[in-house]
């Protein structure tokens, strides 16, 4: 049975209103979207574990390194261009294991890769093809099993893995429906919908019309995460909605964080977004909706923290330790699982020639010794301390 979990404006502004209210997160917090903050400068191994894959390189392992799924034995990437390859890797090694490819049209086949689930407990691949709205459904040697079904209700731009039995999505485009649903693992149907309340649906895509040629252009910020993995629960965030969700594995749902001001009352409007969450950060963007055609530049953004420990927002730079000189981290990249909080790709020709002139350090300089300007990616993981 299919169900659609919703919550009033009602309650939702009791949640956020009251701060002693036990509904809402011991952590809520309120982002000023327009506030100035003064700066922090952070470490990343000082609050995360950071683990480096070196991707092996071989004359059938030539990858560009877009990590796709990490599970606790095998990374799953492709290359950044559609050729319809997936790489698997061994987890701990880097060693490469298999190279998967089921492009076509047929019914068992993928015309493009746009998100991996890793399912190793069932030996089980779910590979999403967002322009044929299908997920395929191979075993972890790329034999095909069967092919979830998906149609307008079942469209998803990001996917996650939810338990041993579903998978957990999202597509905020599609504007006359819940943007996150709860789906089969066995045969895609339907179990949960989740609404999150909003006045009026704003779209964070951008269009241009160009009447000479009949085309509209649309474009969009890339940094947007609607689902976040934390720890055992989901962040899920609506870029109409001033309040972000804690979506718990009991499909309950409570206030984690709002914004102000309201996102409907802005023009442009300032979204925020959020990215690495950690047991002491919550690494976030505000991002304005506003694009230069001329010059093709927009979407300004301002990177934020809030630190737990200390109560306060900041913007931030976190810096990878183990370069000698100050290299920041990207904090914005895709979220990956409980484990995991994110990834980096760092690139060969790089690093070898930071190794040359003696800029690393620890584990990261062993890796960079051992490679030269065709060598595959070394992928950084970013992990929560355990």
């Amino acid at each position: 049975m299919k169900h659609t979990l919703t919550i009033s404006a009602m309650i939702l502004f009791l949640m956020a209103g009251c701060g002693g209210n036990k509904q809402a997160t011991d952590d809520f917090i309120t982002v000023d979207v327009t506030a100035k903050y003064p700066e922090k400068k952070l470490i990343l191994q000082d609050f995360m574990d950071v683990e480096y894959i070196p991707l092996e390189t071989t004359d059938t392992f030539l990858c560009q390194g877009l990590v796709l799924a990490i599970g606790k034995n095998m990374l799953a990437a492709r290359n950044y261009v559609n050729d319809g390859d997936i790489f698997l890797f061994d987890r701990k090694t880097g060693k490469g294991l298999r190279k998967i490819n089921r492009k076509g049209q047929g019914g068992e086949e993928y015309t493009f890769v746009q998100r991996i689930v890793l399912d190793e407990n069932s030996e089980e691949m779910f590979v999403h093809d967002h322009y044929t709205k299908k997920i395929l459904v191979y075993d972890l040697e790329g034999n095909f099993k069967r092919s979830l079904k998906q149609n307008d209700v079942i469209y998803f731009a990001h996917m996650y893995d939810f338990d041993h039995e579903k998978l957990i999505g999202n597509n905020s485009w599609v504007t006359d429906r819940p943007p996150f649903k709860i789906i089969s693992k066995q045969d895609g149907s339907l179990t949960n919908e989740i609404r999150i309340p909003f006045e009026e649906k704003i779209s964070i895509v951008l269009e241009k019309r160009d009447e000479e040629n009949n085309m509209t252009y649309g474009i969009s910020p890339g940094n947007y995460n609607p689902i976040i993995p934390y720890f055992n629960d989901w962040i899920l965030v609506e870029q109409s909605a001033d309040t972000v969700y804690k979506y718990q594995s009991d499909h309950t749902m409570i206030p984690f964080m709002a914004r102000t001001p309201s996102v409907q009352s802005m023009d442009p409007e300032v979204f925020l977004f959020l990215s690495i969450l950690t047991d002491r950060y919550y690494f976030m963007e505000t991002v304005k909706k506003e694009y230069d055609w001329a010059s093709n530049t927009g979407f300004p953004t301002t990177n934020l923290v809030y630190d737990k420990q200390e109560k306060a927002l900041f913007r931030y730079t976190v810096y990878n330790d183990d370069y000698s000189g100050k290299i920041s981290v990207n904090m914005k990249t895709i979220p990956v699982n409980d484990e995991i909080a994110s990834w980096q790709s760092l690139e060969a020709p790089l690093l070898a020639a930071s190794y040359k002139n003696g800029k690393l350090k620890g584990r990261l300089k062993e890796i960079a010794a051992g490679l030269d300007e065709e060598s595959n990616p070394v992928i950084m993981l970013i992990k929560h301390k355990k």
